[in-house]
């Protein structure tokens, strides 16, 4: 038998049996250990540790500022509520790449699919930290107390079912990393209704999240209640997912180029115009939506007090100002605006869900809710966990590019 030629894939496990093939000699992680990043994440996840024990050990008040009156606080209102919204682009991309067949953005569905789920995974997870009892979870899937008609028990078994659907979606990429050549064909097959299956889901509990506060009608201020709160969460989730692809995929392609394919390289402008082109009119059409429930709702006389200002900054200053700063960047092709107005979108998804589920709840209490500085700690550790599992997987598995001869043949 001949000798390999240089230009070969070096075969990395090679069974006999016909499961595993071989998978590409990628570069290998950077092992540098003092980024300015690690150095930032290991103390906050360490003290959370140490927090959660404390937590789970004396209950929720001894780490939280939580109260009969506020039993939703920052780990409901970002972690969950903010972050299922900047899940949205996974839903959003898929559709793009595999209904619509827009080929282009091809090349970032995989980071955006695993984005997606291990924000699904850790937000999800940060339910655990918010119940007084974890154990029960499971109580809004098996419909237990709540029953199966209550918005909750739909939103859950929604997260469930598409956290499954994603990560079928992503696992053809775990079967080029182990070389399973047979398990990349089943589950490649399988990735078309998993997308079609997981967009049904994710755009039926994104606007379900909204639904959950329409029961808090005489507690949320009126210039963010409405009954269109389901429309808004559903809109505002495309925007707000593509934007978080554009500001995660900008610090990807400067992190891990050393991962990348020229493929991925070369097309990362024109896919960020493209995805700033699709935000800007979403965030127009958002803009209409809330122009047309306020003038429904004829809540004007709020508009002359502090919260009336508070809601016109984020209307104004963080929908309506990145919507025009998106179009004219994508006019112009400007991918350092682009970044910037994801950046600023993105802050508006923020300050528009803690409105609604912490700063405009209970809008007349004096006593407000406040996070404690150690909810806001919790918060940062659970993002820099899904931060450090991102890269991990990433600087081992093809996500970014690198995918082995045999695999390109099978949708990938």
């Amino acid at each position: 038998m001949s000798n390999p030629s240089p230009v070969e894939e070096p075969n990395i496990v090679t069974p006999s049996h016909g499961w595993f093939a071989p998978t590409p000699n990628l570069p290998r992680p950077k092992t540098t250990p003092f980024t300015l990043f690690n150095v930032i994440s290991v103390p906050v996840m360490l003290l959370a540790l140490v927090l959660l024990y404390f937590r789970f050990t004396k209950g929720l008040g001894s780490i939280t500022n939580l109260s009969q009156d506020y039993p939703w606080g920052i780990w409901i209102g970002f972690d969950v509520v903010t972050g299922v919204a900047f899940a949205g682009g996974a839903y959003v991309l898929t559709f793009m790449v595999y209904i619509l067949g827009i080929k282009k953005y091809h090349p970032i569905v995989r980071a955006t699919v695993l984005n997606g789920f291990l924000a699904y995974v850790f937000y999800a997870g940060a339910l655990l930290l918010d119940l007084v009892r974890p154990w029960n979870v499971v109580n809004p899937i098996i419909g237990n107390s709540f029953g199966v008609s209550s918005v909750l028990f739909l939103v859950a078994w929604h997260f469930m079912l598409y956290m499954m659907a994603q990560l079928v979606e992503f696992f053809p990429a775990v079967a080029e990393w182990l070389g399973w050549k047979r398990v990349h064909r089943i589950f490649t097959a399988l990735t078309l209704g998993a997308v079609i299956f997981g967009i049904t889901l994710s755009t039926l509990h994104q606007s379900g999240l909204g639904a959950l506060f329409l029961m808090a009608k005489d507690k949320i201020h009126p210039l963010w209640y409405t009954e269109f709160i389901p429309v808004l969460f559903f809109v505002s989730s495309i925007f707000s997912g593509l934007s978080m692809v554009i500001f995660e995929g900008s610090i990807s392609h400067r992190v891990f180029s050393y991962r990348m394919d020229e493929d991925h390289r070369t097309s990362h402008d024109d896919i960020l115009i493209g995805l700033g082109r699709v935000c800007g009119v979403a965030m127009f059409v958002y803009f209409f939506l809330k122009v047309l429930i306020l003038i429904h709702g004829q809540e004007w006389q709020y508009l002359a007090t502090g919260w009336g200002a508070w809601y016109l900054l984020e209307v104004l200053g963080f929908v309506l100002g990145p919507a025009f700063l998106y179009f004219h960047a994508v006019r112009h092709r400007k991918v350092r605006w682009i970044q910037a107005a994801s950046l600023l979108a993105l802050l508006g998804i923020i300050l528009n869900r803690l409105n609604i589920s912490v700063i405009a709840f209970q809008w007349y209490d004096p006593n407000h809710y406040v996070p404690s500085w150690m909810e806001i700690e919790v918060t940062l550790a659970v993002l820099f966990a899904e931060i450090w599992v991102f890269r991990w997987v990433v600087n081992r598995m093809p996500v970014l590019g690198g995918s082995p001869a045999w695999a390109r043949g099978h949708g990938h």
